[in-house]
């Protein structure tokens, strides 16, 4: 069945179109999942609510855009309203000023995405949020503070601090990617 099928007829109840579309979707969100997860564990319970919340709310689905970045945007959402509720995020006492910005493009070049993204798992998990809200969801510090009920000046000292970590990380365990650099090379 074609997604748009799948969609309608799940917006109208269908339990067959719902697995179909649990099975279409299910490995990418739970991509998404886990990068704001701590543990699988927790991945997989945020999956759990996030796929209850999808075909609870379906029917809002309006065709516009496309239905996995809406279902994505539904996931992440849901996330953030279990950290708000949490009360994890809080102001760093780290002043934000832009000179604390680093260049990481030769960083990366030299680091797979799986290795950074097992970096960035280890982070605390109001820096990992932020990070992740920032970096990868492509989110505005602006963005952020709404959605978080934060201030601009909170995300931003707390995706400073969350670079600052991955930046000791990488340099604890790819020092060469510094050697390197350093060397010339």
């Amino acid at each position: 069945m074609e997604l748009e099928s799948l969609v309608r007829a799940s917006q109208k109840g269908d339990k067959k179109a719902h697995g179909e579309l649990y099975t279409l979707l299910h490995r990418k969100m739970f991509g998404v999942c886990l990068r704001y997860a701590s543990s699988e564990a927790e991945a997989q319970d945020h999956l759990h609510d996030g796929f209850i919340h999808l075909f609870k709310n379906i029917k809002k689905y309006a065709f516009q855009g496309s239905f996995e970045g809406w279902a994505r945007r539904l996931f992440v959402n849901l996330i953030l309203q279990k950290f708000r509720s949490k009360k994890l995020l809080y102001a760093t006492g780290f002043e934000f000023n832009e000179t604390n910005e680093v260049s990481y493009e030769h960083i990366l070049e030299d680091i797979n995405a799986a290795e950074l993204l097992q970096l960035i798992t280890e982070l605390s998990p109001q820096y990992k949020l932020i990070f992740n809200l920032y970096a990868i969801e492509g989110y505005s510090h602006k963005e952020i503070a709404e959605k978080l009920e934060i201030s601009e000046g909170t995300s931003k000292s707390n995706l400073s601090r969350a670079r600052s970590i991955l930046q000791a990380k990488v340099l604890e365990r790819f020092p060469h990617c510094y050697q390197m650099k350093s060397n010339g090379g």
